[in-house]
């Protein structure tokens, strides 16, 4: 297969609007969350979480921190496991009693967030990255990369969940 068939400049630019669409995203979740923190905090108890203000700080950071290196292509398995782990979260807490459809509240909108940062993990970042800079040719994508994102992120909210939320009583 020949540079223009595979890892040209059409992969890069799909991987940098992938990785502009899903980071972006993540920036301006993370930022709503973080300038509206005792709104937010307030909502998290309601759903919940326990801790909440915790839960509200921890949100805008790594809502922020993970689309800010999804958008720079920076650590890209690792920036697509938190936004595995933070999609897991809602779709579990707030979406998954809702159905599919995002127009109820349902588990559509955080699915395919989720699914696009898995699928950003395995096409990898594209040659108009931080990765590829630093890495070169030795770029972490793939089966392997998609795998660590989607177990790392489904893991993590386990964790998260196990640790701070409960069923609300409503």
């Amino acid at each position: 297969m020949g540079k223009g068939e595979h890892g040209g400049a059409g992969k890069a630019a799909a991987s940098l609007l992938l990785r502009a669409a899903v980071g972006g995203t993540m920036i301006a979740h993370g930022v709503k969350h973080g300038r509206t923190l005792d709104g937010t905090a307030g909502w998290f108890g309601s759903i919940g979480f326990r801790q909440p203000r915790l839960q509200a700080q921890a949100s805008a950071a790594v809502e922020i921190g993970a689309g800010a290196a999804l958008l720079a292509g920076a650590a890209t398995p690792l920036a697509a496991a938190a936004v595995v782990g933070t999609m897991g979260v809602a779709a579990y807490s707030v979406h998954r009693r809702n159905g599919f459809f995002i127009t109820a509240e349902g588990w559509e909108y955080v699915a395919n967030v989720a699914t696009a940062s898995i699928a950003l993990a395995a096409i990898g970042p594209g040659r108009w990255s931080v990765d590829h800079g630093l890495r070169g040719d030795r770029k972490p994508h793939g089966g392997k990369a998609a795998a660590l994102a989607a177990l790392l992120g489904i893991a993590g909210a386990a964790a998260q969940l196990t640790a701070f939320y409960r069923e609300p009583d409503n």
